[in-house]
């Protein structure tokens, strides 16, 4: 039995299960490839490759909370983007500076960053799609 039953007031939003699928494909690819991962880690933080398995587990947590309809999910899921956003910015920043530049993936790594805020806002629906008193 999941958190959120069809028929309540805590259905579990389409977004919620979108974002799910997000985490869970983007958790694999932290554990399965993680060198892809640690050249985007803000230079400054030590334990790259901690960071990225880290990272990976976390969102493969997420995933399976949003799925369930857990609403802690909503919460971890949207602090989770919160945190990761800064090597989102480092990823772009080493395309707009990459040579020889590759504008098509440098246009993709700057337009990526407005959608970590509507992946927020879902993450956080989420929580408030599901009654209160649920995980």
């Amino acid at each position: 039995m999941t958190a959120a039953e069809p028929g309540t007031d805590g259905e579990i939003p389409a977004s919620s299960k979108a974002l799910a699928a997000i985490f869970g494909m983007s958790g694999t690819l932290h554990l399965v490839c993680p060198r892809l991962f640690e050249a985007i880690v803000p230079r400054g933080l030590p334990w790259r490759r901690g960071l990225v398995y880290f990272s990976g587990v976390s969102e493969l947590i997420c995933a399976v909370g949003l799925a369930r309809g857990d609403r802690w999910a909503g919460s971890a899921s949207a602090i989770l983007l919160a945190v990761v956003f800064p090597a989102n910015v480092q990823f772009a920043l080493d395309k707009l500076s990459a040579r020889p530049r590759e504008p098509a993936l440098a246009f993709l790594a700057v337009a990526r960053l407005p959608l970590q805020w509507p992946m927020i806002r879902a993450a956080l629906a989420h929580r408030r799609a599901l009654p209160p008193g649920t995980p």
